[in-house]
């Protein structure tokens, strides 16, 4: 279609923005639309978005097909998870909370090898093909097992303030890091929508406090298990946008590979880490989450730290090998950690706690790219090497070393947000 690459990143950021609004209304639609209600809307929508984006003749249109299947992934994401939290007996949760994981954290790593294979072989438009049947027989499926059973339905009032007030913030933070890599020639472009993110979130804040039945209940962030989970949460799924934005572009750039190897070279890890996900969930069932979150988390920071021990020249080899580290830790942490964050919640909270954590993921999706972006671009123009391989590669290191970082970080938030509470404490 003719556009920049600032315009191609609204067909990402257009749809995480959306689901980044609709998920804090999954608190207020579980409690006034039945599970099946809310099913066949989401599933609707997809598959309305799919076809808007398969016929699609212009890139606005392409931008709004991805809106719409935005707004259904903001409704679905929280849904799955509140089944699986009400549906699940005690002893298999941990694994069924793996799965709907593997689905939410480790498929952004399985894209770049689904999108490079069907462009480099039929285009692009097939992407959204092949979805089609797999959304139709996913409906059907739902049809057949969502049954309209006795929901307590109620019929509360919309928190109209807090949701327009977290939706100025999301839109206006998201605005704000998709234009950090201009900050140098532009920095008002960054500067102003954050200050008005920030400004919309203190008044999120403030009236939630204050109301009966907030949009969500931001209490819970008392609860400091729930806050260093959720938290950490957020530092991992930043990490695994990171990487699935950093190293496509090294194989392609520095490498001199295509996009389907690019994408090929990360399908091993992304297998490993949708594997590890129920995985790990059973382990927690047996043995607690301690054991599998703080495995999960060294085995991140081992593959981080490898990444930039190496990252002056990356085989083909060793990234698969340091990704596949990566995404085992990955596959251990994400499911378990919110597993155990949600646990530490009552279970009138659990609807709040699911919210916050998609709200999270969905955002870290949003700003965790453009801040590496941004970095990587900062790194490209100060870098002195004459080749654009060699800038990729001064970048990619600085990247790197930013996103392991942010890992032990979230290792520390891990301990601490496993750490079992003695008594007196």
């Amino acid at each position: 279609f003719n556009v920049n690459m600032s315009m191609v990143q609204w067909m990402t950021t257009g749809y995480l923005l959306v689901a980044s609004i609709v998920m804090p209304l999954s608190a207020y639609l579980k409690r006034n639309f039945s599970s099946r209600a809310l099913f066949i809307t989401a599933s609707v929508l997809f598959i309305v978005g799919l076809l808007i984006d398969v016929v699609a003749k212009n890139f606005m249109f392409l931008v709004i097909g991805r809106i719409v299947q935005g707004a259904a992934a903001g409704i679905a994401i929280p849904l799955m998870f509140n089944i699986i939290l009400e549906k699940s007996p005690l002893d298999k949760i941990g694994l069924l909370m793996g799965i709907g994981t593997m689905i939410t954290a480790v498929a952004p790593a399985l894209g770049p090898t689904f999108g490079g294979l069907v462009v480099n072989t039929m285009g692009w438009r097939y992407i959204f093909i092949f979805m089609l049947p797999v959304m139709i027989i996913s409906l059907i499926m739902g049809l057949c097992s969502i049954t309209k059973d006795s929901e307590k339905i109620e019929h509360t009032k919309l928190d109209f303030i807090g949701f327009l007030s977290i939706a100025v913030t999301f839109i206006a933070l998201i605005f704000a890091f998709s234009n950090l890599a201009a900050i140098m020639q532009k920095p008002l472009t960054f500067i102003i929508p954050l200050v008005i993110g920030i400004i919309g979130l203190i008044i999120f804040i403030k009236h939630s406090l204050k109301v009966e039945n907030p949009l969500i209940d931001i209490r819970v962030f008392k609860k400091n298990k729930f806050t260093q989970g959720l938290s950490a949460y957020f530092v991992f799924q930043i990490n695994t946008l990171g990487l699935s934005f950093i190293l496509p572009n090294y194989v392609q750039i520095a490498n001199k590979q295509t996009a389907m190897t690019a994408g090929l070279l990360l399908l091993t890890g992304g297998i490993v880490g949708a594997i590890a996900s129920p995985v790990g969930g059973r382990l927690l069932d047996n043995y607690g989450a301690r054991k599998p979150v703080m495995t999960g988390a060294i085995l991140e920071f081992i593959g981080g730290a490898l990444f930039c021990a190496f990252a002056s020249n990356l085989s083909s080899l060793e990234i698969i090998l340091f990704y596949t580290v990566t995404m085992l830790g990955t596959g251990l942490i994400m499911g378990n950690i919110m597993t155990a964050s949600l646990n530490v919640l009552t279970e009138k909270e659990h609807t709040d706690g699911n919210g916050l954590f998609n709200m999270a993921q969905q955002f870290a999706g949003a700003v965790g790219t453009s801040i590496v972006s941004a970095i990587m671009q900062f790194v490209q123009q100060m870098s002195t090497r004459t080749t654009a391989a060699g800038r990729l590669v001064d970048a990619a290191q600085i990247g790197l070393i930013f996103l392991l970082i942010l890992v032990a970080i979230g290792v520390y938030l891990l301990y601490k947000a496993t750490k079992a509470v003695k008594a007196g404490e």
